[in-house]
């Protein structure tokens, strides 16, 4: 089938009704009319359209070509054609339609909808003036003469923040009128799409073709800010000039040709953008700047912003006659007087850097330029704890520059917060994002901040978001392989100190990471640090434990509590104290949930020691049964009375002095958790009556209280000073153990009762015997009576 010309399509008519046209003669599929239409204002020349029909069991069906005015639309045709089937008459046509698109509400879809931040603008206009120069490079090779003009290929930025105008000039490849019709008056056409494909077409499909945009509606972003857009552009293809003129809520736009010699550029295109009243900002000098640093720092051609700047200079000014002196001639001496002013003027300034750091050879890269490149992107003020610079092949390919940084962020958001910032995302050199809901790191290694660039990641048509595809997820893999190898390298240096601010600053992200990421569970495990019973001074690895393991030890033991003190002093510890095997401390909250989200390390089980049927690898059987027997009824007993309080009433292989403990039940929370689980703001009450239903009483049968109940059980069993022994006993192991009494002030009077049958006259009886001492002394010994005597012994 024939196609209309480039010249008749671009003429665009304006759409007058109904989709199709019926024919009343049938026509021959050889056979074409000329059908000429003419506006109302007579503006549009005349062009030509044929109308062909297809032959159908001797019916002709017409096909209809419909067309829009350029004063009513961008795009510039449409076709309709109606085929029927050859096969069998009797079938009704196939009717055939192409998509139409209401011009106004795209172009409103692109301004409000497609970019979420208006900023972008910016970016979109200089990668396509980025494009403009790669192209017109990349095409001199083989056709030196389009750089006749001997123009500086680079990109200018001038602002006038008075009237709110922008203007963005490049020395790029320019356009044609075609050019203009084809890339500016159609919406989603890709100037950049093309030479790519035509490069992949030709014999230099192996040249660079790193270009940005490629999706046709960058353009477009400047109504996100502008109420009018005026494109001047020459290509040194052509000898004219031309303007594209177009406004926000219009559908149609201008061209014309540029005759104002005051208004002629050698070569590329000159955006000129009349700002909306709310958005004049943006045409203030510094904020143009400052975006340009965000995001087009890294832009492969240079980028001059219109900046005001000063410079200082000696100026004379005019003495004080009072201060003037006068010469023995009477002939006033002038002295000259100077002061310091600032001369202000406008010039172009470079703004960003055209090689980035990430792209040059790591080996030429000093430490001091990668920690001057840190604190410059990430305004920090301390050099990192470690860098990594490393270019990644195969399947995706992208070079990056990961950090770890010196000191944790204040208030640590970053933890809480799964909206991340910590990874700058460019996209060939441009800037895309920094916020990131996980897609290229975990929530864990927030703190891990850096740069990414690559040339194939997939985005969406506002090069905004990130889309889920296998690509991005093959990158996250490898990035967080490399802040892992990064992390790693910290531990292993012989300066230990390094690892240990580490620790202080990241080490509950690393045990959040236990938690939230199972694949590396092998990663994140030498990593971790803890404190133990035979090191609670300096905190040890899990490889360093392993090592120092006894050999009949089979499992990594832990405890946890709140506080060093009190897992050092837990009745849980004594056992395992005596036969020197040593217990991690885990005093930090999230510690417990992340070892048992770990489960083992190095096929060694982590083994809660506050839990029940605890295996110390020294099992009796024959003393077990011995001791069984004498106190399995007494064990009973204790039961009956604590009731529903706890699970069973058990002989404790842990205990060597303390004379009970209460132990969890294997698979409940331990005393530590449930403190922390009643400590949850917004805590599910039912779920901790459940978790902490089973709790086990674990007696001592080799202290003297235990022996003590058990005669009692013997003799009295009734006895209610041996029952209320039980119930202190058992608070007082509910207290030792970790967890919180029900009635504390019930606890308290049972113990203030105990005191009081303990101290019973303990310190009155010696008092009251002294007493009936002295009085009976006073009855017995009478008084002698002695009379006086003179001096010299004579009375």
């Amino acid at each position: 089938m024939h196609r209309l010309s480039r010249r008749s399509v671009s003429a665009v008519l304006r759409n007058s009704g109904a989709r199709r046209r019926s024919i009343s003669a049938p026509i021959s599929s050889s056979t074409s009319f000329t059908h000429t239409v003419q506006d109302d204002d007579s503006k549009l020349s005349q062009f030509s359209s044929r109308w062909y029909s297809v032959s159908t069991s001797g019916r002709h069906n017409a096909s209809k070509s419909t067309l829009f005015s350029p004063h009513n639309g961008m795009f510039l045709g449409k076709r309709y054609e109606s085929t029927a089937a050859a096969s069998d008459a009797s079938d009704p046509p196939v009717e055939k339609y192409e998509y139409q698109a209401e011009v106004s509400r795209l172009m409103d879809l692109i301004v409000h909808s497609l970019y979420s931040n208006k900023e972008v603008f910016l970016r979109e206009l200089i990668s396509n003036a980025s494009d403009a120069l790669d192209k017109l490079r990349f095409l001199s090779v083989t056709e030196p003469a389009l750089l006749k003009d001997a123009v500086d290929l680079d990109i200018r930025v001038q602002t006038d923040k008075d009237k709110g105008i922008i203007t963005i000039t490049d020395t790029g490849i320019g356009m044609t009128q075609q050019e203009l019709v084809d890339c500016l008056g159609t919406i989603a056409q890709s100037g950049t799409a093309k030479f790519l494909k035509a490069l992949k077409d030709s014999k230099d499909a192996g040249a660079d073709n790193n270009l940005i945009g490629q999706f046709g509606v960058g353009f477009y972003s400047a109504f996100l800010v502008s109420d009018r857009v005026v494109v001047s552009t020459k290509s040194p293809k052509s000898d004219k000039q031309y303007v594209w003129e177009g406004e926000a809520n219009a559908s149609s736009y201008t061209i014309r040709e540029e005759t104002s010699p005051e208004k002629l550029i050698p070569r590329g295109t000159r955006l000129t953008l009349y700002l909306k009243r709310d958005d004049k900002g943006f045409a203030h000098p510094e904020r143009i700047q400052k975006l340009v640093k965000n995001y087009s720092q890294f832009v492969s051609f240079p980028i001059y912003t219109w900046q005001e700047k000063g410079y200082t200079k000696e100026v004379e000014v005019d003495e004080d006659p009072a201060e003037t002196k006068n010469d023995g001639d009477g002939k006033a001496e002038k002295k000259k007087k100077t002061k310091t002013v600032v001369e202000r003027y406008w010039d172009w300034e470079l703004t960003n850097e055209t090689q980035p750091i990430w792209l040059r050879n790591p080996k030429e890269v000093t430490t001091e330029e990668y920690n001057e490149f840190y604190k410059k992107t990430f305004n920090e003020y301390l050099d990192p704890l470690a860098s990594s610079h490393f270019t990644t092949e195969g399947e995706v390919e992208f070079r990056s520059i990961l950090y770890v940084p010196a000191i944790a962020p204040t208030g640590r958001d970053d933890i809480i917060n799964p909206k991340t910032r910590n990874i700058r995302l460019y996209v060939k050199r441009v800037f895309i994002s920094d916020d990131f809901d996980g897609e290229l790191f975990p929530r864990y290694l927030s703190f891990v901040k850096g740069v990414v660039d690559s040339n194939d990641l997939p985005l969406n048509v506002s090069r905004e978001i990130l889309q889920e595809s296998r690509i991005v997820r093959i990158m996250r893999k490898r990035l967080v392989r490399k802040a892992f190898d990064m992390i790693l390298g910290i531990s292993m240096s012989e300066n230990r100190e390094d690892y240990e601010k580490f620790w202080e600053n990241f080490g509950k992200n690393l045990k959040l990471g236990c938690i939230e990421d199972r694949e590396n569970h092998k990663r994140i495990a030498p990593l971790l640090r803890f404190f133990s019973s035979q090191s609670d001074e300096e905190m040890i690895s899990l490889d360093e434990y392993v090592e120092n393991m006894k050999p009949e030890q089979k499992d990594i033991y832990y405890i946890a509590s709140d506080s060093l003190t009190s897992a050092r002093n837990t009745p849980f510890l004594e056992r395992l104290v005596v036969k020197d095997f040593e217990v991690l401390f885990l005093v930090d909250p999230i510690d417990e949930v992340a070892i048992q989200n770990l489960k083992s390390y190095k096929e060694k089980n982590f083994v809660d020691i506050s839990k029940e049927d605890l295996d110390l690898g020294d099992k009796n059987e024959e003393k077990e049964k011995e001791i069984k027997e004498e106190f399995g009824r007494t064990c009973d007993w204790i039961k009956k009375r604590l009731g529903d309080k706890v699970a069973s009433v058990q002989i404790s292989n842990r205990l060597s002095t303390s004379p009970c403990v209460l132990v969890s039940g294997k698979f409940g929370w331990s005393a530590n958790m449930e403190r922390l689980m009643k400590a949850q703001t917004v805590g599910d009450t039912s779920s901790l009556e459940f978790m902490r239903s089973r709790r086990v009483f674990e007696i001592n049968p080799e202290h003297q209280i235990i022996k003590d109940l058990n005669a009692a059980y013997q003799t009295r069993p009734d006895d209610e000073d041996a029952l209320r022994a039980i119930d202190l006993l058992y608070d007082t192991a509910l207290i030792s153990s970790g967890f919180t009494p029900e009635n504390p002030a019930q606890l308290g009077g049972k113990i203030y009762e105990m005191m009081g049958m303990a101290l019973s006259g303990k310190w009155i009886a010696p008092i009251l015997d002294s007493q009936r001492r002295e009085m009976g002394s006073s009855e017995t010994v009478e008084a002698e009576v002695v009379e006086p005597v003179e001096v010299g012994g004579q009375k």
